[in-house]
């Protein structure tokens, strides 16, 4: 039998899925974008800083999420679209660069304000993956609870922020046939699953970053740059998908470093709003001159995780593939380079302290 000690973690989890798809559910009845990821993501949040939510969401459940979104944003790397992506190379890599200048302005002034190592402040700011930074964090013998808060707070505020700005401002249309996906075909759905689960296995064997979205995004994109169709997923398997990522964000939230941070919560928090509308400003800027849509431009600029800008991109009815390829330039030219420009912040940083 299984004693009731084990129960608790899975009765635990189980409810907050129940609570955060009801979140979710209560967030698409009001009309707000992207409700059943940024709902779970708030109610998963509040859950685990408030204390009332203890047991940790398996970092497991998340590969689903991406792998789901992943392999159905492929469908949308169609051969006409890859054309048009090679004619904007150039704008793709230089907006990467102006996020990477704008992280490092932002890193400078979270180490004057917050008070901390210009290291540690690199790591905050700079768009990677909170679990990455951890790792190098560790590494560089930062503390890694205070990077992870701010890397999550960054993804959060990108994911909750920049959909309903794009609202805001365009009002608020009916976007159901946007979310609602394909159809209900069990060989045609299996087929679009088998995909997603050899792009990850292939890229997680090959030990490239972010294997479960990259894996399952190239190699549907392949298929699909080639003139072949895949069956995308009916609108309730997004949805799930979305619910996933979202409670799983949420969860990532410590109550332990809001009640013991301070000042540096404070300053974490303003460094991820103001890295985030610089950079939107910014995309805004090279819309007006380049005479792209600035909606393609701020999502794809904006410093958050690729998977999110994905969803966000879809639900909007805003280019879906300009938008990840825009995300996926940026982690292809900093998630190489991170590792030594950290390394060599920490020598001189290092060398100057002694």
């Amino acid at each position: 039998m299984i004693s009731i000690e084990r129960l608790k973690p899975i009765v635990s989890i189980t409810l907050l899925y129940v609570c955060t798809t009801g979140a979710g559910w209560a967030f698409s009845r009001i009309g707000l974008p992207l409700p059943w990821m940024i709902g779970p993501l708030i109610l998963s949040a509040l859950c685990y800083v408030t204390g009332i939510m203890k047991t940790r969401v398996p970092v497991e459940t998340r590969p689903f999420g991406q792998m789901t979104v992943a392999v159905q944003v492929g469908l949308a790397f169609t051969p006409a679209a890859f054309g048009a992506l090679l004619t904007l190379a150039p704008l793709l890599v230089g907006m990467a660069l102006v996020t990477a200048v704008c992280a490092s302005v932002v890193a400078i002034l979270m180490a004057r304000v917050g008070r901390i190592r210009l290291t540690q402040a690199f790591l905050s700011s700079f768009p990677t993956s909170p679990v990455e930074a951890a790792v190098m964090a560790e590494k560089f013998d930062c503390d890694p609870a205070p990077i992870i808060l701010s890397q999550t707070m960054r993804i959060a505020a990108v994911v909750v922020l920049i959909p309903i700005s794009l609202f805001i401002v365009d009002g608020f249309p009916d976007r159901s046939e946007v979310m609602r996906g394909g159809v209900f075909d069990p060989v045609g759905n299996g087929i679009l699953a088998l995909t997603a689960i050899a792009g990850a296995f292939v890229f997680r064997k090959l030990r490239l970053a972010n294997p479960f979205f990259l894996g399952p995004l190239a190699f549907s994109a392949a298929v699909t740059a080639s003139g072949f169709e895949l069956m995308a997923f009916p609108g309730l398997i997004l949805s799930i998908a979305q619910i996933v990522l979202g409670t799983w964000l949420g969860s990532t939230f410590r109550r332990e470093l809001f009640l013991d941070g301070g000042r540096l919560v404070i300053t974490c928090l303003s460094s991820a709003l103001l890295l985030l509308a610089v950079v939107s400003a910014i995309a805004v800027g090279v819309s007006s001159l380049t005479g792209q849509d600035w909606e393609v431009l701020v999502l794809g600029a904006a410093p958050g995780g690729v998977t999110e800008m994905a969803l966000t991109a879809k639900y909007l009815g805003i280019d879906l593939a300009l938008v990840t390829a825009f995300q996926l330039t940026r982690i292809f030219i900093l998630m190489p380079n991170i590792p030594w420009i950290i390394r060599l912040i920490n020598r001189l940083e290092n060398r100057y302290l002694s």
